[in-house]
C-alpha cells in the first residue's frame, strides 16, 4: 500500500499554486493530522496509519454532514461534502457494494452465523479484509442486512 503523504504534499503545492483555497486548506488541515499522530505516537506513521488518518477524517465530516442537515444548514453539509471529495481522491480504490457482499457472504459461510447476535463473529473476520478499501458503515450495515435477511 503507498502512502498518500507524497501525494497529498505535492497536491497541496499545486492547491497553493492554483490559489484553490478549499483544497489548500483541507489539505493542510489533513497533512496536520498526520504530523500530530506522528508527534503523540512518537514514529514516522506506515501507510496503513496515513489512511487510517484519511478514513478518521472523512468519517468526521461526514457525521458533520448529518448534524448540518438536520439542524437545516445546507451550507455546512455541502461544504463537509466538497471537503470529502479532496480527501477520498487520496484513498486507495474503494470496493463497491457488490464486491463488498460477496465478502459478507464468504464471511458469513466462514464463520457459520445465521442471526444477528453473531454479527461480531463475521465483522471479526471480515474488517481485516476490508480495512482501507471499505467504509466500516456501509460494511456493518451490509453484514446486519444479511444476518436479518
Amino acid at each position: 500500500m503507498e502512502d498518500p503523504r507524497t501525494h497529498m504534499q505535492e497536491a497541496l503545492k499545486k492547491a497553493m499554486i492554483e490559489k484553490d483555497t478549499l483544497r489548500r486548506d483541507v489539505l493542510r488541515t489533513v497533512l496536520s493530522e498526520f504530523k500530530q499522530a506522528e508527534i503523540d505516537g512518537k514514529k514516522t506513521l506506515t501507510a496503513e496509519e496515513s489512511i487510517a488518518i484519511l478514513q478518521r477524517e472523512i468519517k468526521k465530516r461526514r457525521e458533520s454532514i448529518d448534524e448540518a442537515r438536520k439542524a437545516g444548514r445546507d451550507d455546512i453539509a455541502d461544504a463537509a461534502q466538497a471537503e470529502i471529495g479532496v480527501i477520498e481522491v487520496f484513498l486507495p480504490a474503494q470496493l463497491t457494494r457488490d464486491q463488498i457482499e460477496a465478502l459478507v457472504r464468504d464471511a458469513i459461510a466462514q464463520t457459520g452465523a445465521s442471526d444477528p447476535k453473531e454479527m461480531g463473529k463475521v465483522m471479526g473476520v471480515l474488517m481485516p479484509k476490508v480495512k482501507g478499501v471499505a467504509d466500516g458503515k456501509l460494511v456493518n450495515d451490509i453484514v446486519r442486512e444479511m444476518l436479518n435477511g
